[in-house]
């Protein structure tokens, strides 16, 4: 018997050639995609509720605590009475959790 490279034997089923497309999407969508929009979800309520006296880092790694909080930004005391007003957007973590030398 010989076979002839090249030429189809039969039509193949579209659904199945795109079949490893789609499970490529899927583990990504649960693996990647939807982790990263929860902890987003999780970063803007968290921003939303920040409150005079909370401890906070910012993306820039400064640490501080809030002074006055505004609809768009919060003013930081980062020590000797030093104040620093920043975007509510740059606020990264809450620090109380993390021991400070």
């Amino acid at each position: 018997m010989i076979f002839l490279m090249g030429q189809p034997t039969e039509d193949a089923n579209p659904l199945v050639s795109f079949l490893p497309l789609i499970l490529v999407f899927v583990v990504f969508y649960f693996f990647m995609i939807r982790p990263q929009v929860r902890k987003q979800k999780e970063l803007t309520s968290y921003r939303s509720t920040l409150s005079k006296g909370d401890k906070i880092v910012t993306t820039g790694g400064i640490y501080g605590r809030i002074t006055d909080v505004k609809d768009t930004t919060v003013t930081v005391d980062v020590g000797d009475g030093v104040l620093v007003r920043i975007d509510k957007s740059a606020v990264l973590k809450d620090a109380s959790d993390i021991q400070q030398k």
